[in-house]
């Protein structure tokens, strides 16, 4: 009897030992992310939050998870990004929003020119009711993502050329600029009385290079980390729009998270959020932002009557054109963006 104790106790102990062996080398989960922009963190503000991002991810969980990180399109273009996240063949992306435009159109609410003041205005936008409202309506649209956040792109859009500088209405006319193939991007621009030019993002500095067109509209660390000085001489700050990210995970690999690591990701997808804008302030403020632009290239910045008058060209076309193309639905977003952009307009720093 004390024989067959000791072997069940043995077998007890055995099973035990195994099923902790087991789970100490269990496989990780591996979560896939691509982008489209370089593997420098201090060049621009997509590595600067999909690195954040992955660091927490792997120290929180105790490599329970690893982030493998595919920059500068590896796996395809960003619009190709998102079809591979929804199929499962990577977990997750940054996509900019002419890339999610084909899959979730009232992305193109967030194209009302001259909406925002400042740039803490689009940090309030973006993380109260109206990102929650939008990141909730991308999912239910969809079907297949679960969205954690809306990264900088590198701050407000900024419109370069190569043929004059640019303050006033009438100077648009005649430039032809690139622009997403976003129809509202397409409306501005024509709005101010440019030529609008769609154009693949990979195609552009070759054809700022050649003259097929004249300028295009890209934030700052955009308009250097493309080298787009070397073929434009003039940058105007209109601060016309604010462009962000929409970070994004496979819903099945959300799901399949326990509640600890989803806790664990929120939290990385907040920082990384937080690095892209920091990051996006940094590089405007360095040599490789406005203070490295000034002896290459003609700065201007608009003035308050000059900012209006384009505002009252603008903001009309982007209304006719949510009224027109995205329905109701998106009559309701732009609404609510609307709403909450005039109260981040209205806050006052530290009043």
């Amino acid at each position: 009897m004390k024989t067959v104790k000791r072997l069940g106790a043995a077998a007890l102990a055995t099973a035990m030992l195994m099923g902790s062996t087991s789970m100490a080398f269990a496989e990780p989960k591996v979560l896939k992310f691509a982008h489209d922009n370089k593997t420098d963190p201090f060049e621009n503000p997509a590595h600067a939050c999909t690195a954040v991002f992955a660091n927490i991810v792997e120290a929180d969980t105790n490599g329970e998870i690893e982030v493998e990180i595919y920059p500068s399109n590896q796996l395809g273009s960003a619009a190709e990004h998102v079809q591979m996240v929804r199929d499962g063949l990577i977990q997750g992306t940054l996509t900019s929003t002419g890339a999610l435009a084909s899959y979730y159109p009232r992305i193109d609410v967030l194209n009302l020119a001259f909406a925002f003041d400042s740039n803490a205005s689009t940090y309030d936008v973006f993380d109260g009711p109206f990102g929650e409202t939008l990141a909730s309506d991308i999912e239910g649209e969809l079907g297949d993502v679960k969205v954690l956040g809306f990264p900088d792109t590198g701050g407000f859009f900024a419109v370069t050329n190569s043929q004059h500088s640019i303050a006033t209405l009438e100077d648009f006319k005649g430039i032809r600029i690139r622009t997403m193939s976003l129809p509202s991007h397409q409306k501005i621009m024509q709005a101010l009385g440019a030529e609008a030019y769609p154009m693949a993002w990979g195609e552009v500095y070759a054809g700022l290079q050649t003259g097929v067109i004249d300028g295009q509209m890209n934030p700052v660390p955009t308009v250097t980390f493309a080298k787009f000085n070397e073929v434009q001489g003039y940058l105007t700050l209109t601060n016309h729009l604010f462009s962000p990210y929409t970070m994004m995970l496979s819903k099945a690999f959300w799901d399949d998270l326990t509640a600890d690591q989803q806790k664990i990701i929120r939290y990385a997808a907040q920082s990384c959020v937080v690095a892209s804008r920091g990051v996006s302030r940094v590089i405007e403020a360095s040599d490789r932002g406005l203070a490295g632009l000034k002896d290459k290239m003609e700065i201007t910045a608009l003035s308050a009557e000059d900012r209006e008058k384009f505002k009252e060209a603008t903001q009309p076309v982007v209304v006719k054109h949510v009224q027109e193309s995205l329905g109701d639905e998106g009559v309701k977003l732009l609404n609510l963006f609307k709403e909450e952009v005039e109260k981040a307009n209205a806050n006052r720093y530290m009043e």
